[in-house]
């Protein structure tokens, strides 16, 4: 087993799709196909099922996971002490990031940064992407990440991914007993959603009002899990990011399909202003190939420079 290998079973156990699993790696799908076979055929046992929609780890693959994690890790770690032993970087990097952003966990690429380059004093806050992108035209931020499109033509932004939108509902409700559901059945109905300078509140405003599904939003909040909670308790349904359907508080809610064609897409982006300092470059080469939940790790074997 070797680096690359890894790297390919952690990717393909977080996206579930080789399609996505090979684009993260930055490698043709029949490649990362045919080295997941080699490995399977070196190791004698399937470490993923495949159907046509998506792709399972088997409890083989669940038991070689933890071990490929950190053996990505490790080797991460020593290009990080490689760097900071031989390059010094120094001063302020303003960061700013939206809650649970999903194609990317800020927390451990900060961490990460840290180690490489103790110099820098990192300064980080928590907001709404519409918030975030006037910190970055105002230069009081140096990097955002951000789940929004809009108004970053002036800007310097990297697409980190896309997840669709989902319709989450809690047992019991009407729209509940399906599993997908036309704009026009959500006419009326009771929603809980973001406040206004969260990108997905927007992108939601968006698509009700183009596809003529007016609602009513009768919670509005400023975090994941409260959202969640107000779901459980029979308050309101929601329009959200399918990976925040996913998280374990989520557990016991009805996720539902909206129409393919007509189905928002949530888009998470790194945003720089365009003339970013080397701090912040510093940072982003660390984005390369993009990071993604629930580790940074597959992205390690490529951000050293």
């Amino acid at each position: 087993m070797d680096l690359r290998q890894m790297e390919y079973v952690v990717a393909l156990a977080d996206e579930q799709q080789f399609t996505r699993a090979a684009a993260v790696c930055r490698v043709s799908q029949s490649g990362l196909s045919a080295a997941i076979r080699n490995l399977e055929d070196e190791l004698g046992t399937p470490l993923f099922t495949r159907t046509t929609r998506r792709v399972d780890t088997t409890d083989a693959g669940l038991a070689l996971l933890p071990f490929a994690r950190a053996t990505l890790a490790q080797a991460a770690a020593g290009r990080d002490a490689v760097v900071r032993a031989t390059h010094s970087l120094s001063g302020r990097l303003y960061v700013g990031a939206e809650q649970c952003l999903g194609v990317v966990d800020v927390p451990p690429l900060l961490e990460r940064f840290h180690r490489r380059y103790p110099l820098v004093d990192i300064h980080f806050t928590q907001a709404g992407s519409h918030d975030l992108v006037t910190q970055i035209h105002a230069g009081t931020l140096d990097v955002a990440f951000v789940a929004t499109t809009e108004h970053l033509a002036t800007v310097h932004s990297t697409e980190l991914g896309r997840r669709p939108v989902v319709l989450l509902a809690p047992p019991g409700h009407p729209l509940a007993s399906g599993s997908s559901v036309e704009w026009a059945a959500l006419r009326d109905h009771e929603f809980i959603d973001f406040r206004e300078s969260w990108g997905v509140r927007s992108l939601n405003e968006a698509a009700c009002s183009e596809l003529g599904a007016s609602r009513r939003v009768r919670c509005t909040v400023d975090d994941i899990h409260t959202l969640l909670d107000l779901i459980h308790r029979g308050l309101g349904i929601a329009l959200v990011p399918q990976h925040v359907a996913e998280k374990p508080e989520a557990a016991g809610l009805t996720t539902i399909r909206l129409p393919r064609e007509t189905t928002p897409e949530w888009v998470v982006s790194a945003v720089t202003a365009n003339h970013a300092d080397a701090s912040a470059a510093r940072l982003l080469d660390l984005l390369d190939p993009p990071a993604r939940t629930p580790q940074l790790l597959p992205g390690l074997l490529h951000a050293a420079r």
